[in-house]
């Protein structure tokens, strides 16, 4: 019996960011916002050999009263990032989206805070302006992706790319990434997601000898100066505080507020109406009526969530319910929860225990149980609760 010996089929060696080529065939645009992660992500697809072009947004008027120095995209962190491409030796471009980033995401913050919700513009700007334009822009300079210094990771999933949270908990950011589209996170790259700590990045921008090693993040909205967000919108909106009652479930006058948008759901501390017994919380918000309507803590308690807008990610949208972790808030952890769809765009959570101060125009993510997997999220609006 003759045997035929074979030559063995090598496997497509990919390289990090996994296209079939070498780096320096490989095209990078890289959003860089002149902080220390982005500066990190395009020094280090650098140093690997990637062809490298950043890209910097200018996205409101650096000598307008909204801005505030050391913001996210302010004159300074251009300076910043043009200084890194100019030490690590890659183009870099300065692009202006005022107008687009004033229509698609400060207007809307704006109205939502008089509609008497609490909005998220960072997920409105990646999802509307960064992973939109920003992401065309960089398949207009034939791009092979564009890559981001977001704390969250992309996986290949046995069918489509796949999000995930990011390795470090305390940084993911897959919360204010709900949004993106299954075709934006097949372009998409984050070469930063599988790091454990912050202090790894640091460690790297040194490393890189890059300025920012030892820039502070950045904390506020970038168009926020100091978390005031009621004077960004007296700016906007001439007249929106108007004064009004602060009242009860019942509707009793308990006294005076300054104006509906200086206030927050589960908001306590200055109210002005102490002495009444029990604390009293902000339960509801009526811009209509002009009413801060308060109540006992217990008020708060939300079990059911409608949920509008929503972006799914992989196999939704499912049919029936389904058992999934919910976010809905930044700085909380995925708490177990029942998804109902209810059509293309719409879902109802059910969280398993009630949490307090759920807010309409925040966000609520959706997480595979017992994985790091996004399935996706929508936008909170008005609700109703069960008694708990």
């Amino acid at each position: 019996m003759t045997l035929h010996h074979r030559t063995p089929v090598r496997p497509t060696l990919l390289n990090s960011l996994g296209f079939a080529k070498p780096p320096a065939q490989t095209r990078v645009v890289v959003a860089m916002s002149g902080g220390v992660d982005s500066s990190v992500v395009a020094a280090k697809l650098m140093a690997e050999g990637y062809d490298v072009v950043g890209v910097t947004l200018q996205l409101y008027d650096h000598g307008a009263a909204l801005a505030k120095k050391g913001a996210c995209c302010a004159g300074q962190d251009i300076q910043d990032a043009r200084r890194v491409a100019e030490r690590m030796g890659f183009p870099h471009y300065v692009l202006d989206y005022e107008n687009r980033f004033r229509e698609s995401v400060i207007e809307e913050f704006a109205d939502a805070y008089l509609a008497g919700a609490t909005p998220v513009p960072c997920i409105r700007c990646n999802e509307r302006v960064k992973f939109r334009d920003l992401l065309q822009t960089a398949r207009d300079l034939d791009a092979d992706c564009m890559a981001t210094g977001h704390y969250i990771q992309r996986k290949e999933g046995p069918h489509r790319a796949e999000l995930h949270m990011a390795a470090d908990p305390h940084r993911d950011q897959s919360y204010f990434l709900f949004s993106t589209t299954q075709e934006q996170l097949d372009f998409l790259r984050f070469p930063l997601g599988h790091l454990a700590s912050k202090s790894e990045t640091r460690a790297l921008a040194a490393e890189y000898g890059l300025a920012v090693a030892d820039k502070p993040d950045s904390q506020d909205i970038c168009f926020v100066p100091d978390s005031n967000y009621a004077a960004v919108i007296e700016k906007l909106r001439p007249g929106a505080a108007d004064p009004g009652d602060i009242v009860d479930r019942d509707g009793t006058v308990l006294g005076q507020h300054r104006g509906v948008i200086h206030y927050t759901i589960g908001q306590r501390r200055g109210l002005g109406i102490g002495g009444l017994g029990d604390p009293l919380y902000v339960v509801r918000l009526d811009p209509d009526l002009r009413h801060v309507v308060v109540g006992p803590k217990e008020a708060l308690a939300t079990t059911i969530v409608p949920v509008s807008e929503v972006n799914w990610l992989g196999d939704g949208p499912f049919a029936g319910e389904i058992p999934v972790m919910v976010r809905i808030r930044s700085t909380r952890p995925p708490r177990p929860a029942i998804l109902r769809p209810l059509d293309a765009t719409r879902a109802e959570v059910e969280l398993l225990d009630p949490e307090e101060g759920v807010s309409p125009g925040q966000a609520c993510v959706f997480y595979e149980p017992e994985s790091t997997r996004v399935l996706g999220g929508g936008w909170i609006t008005l609700r109703r609760r069960k008694s708990v």
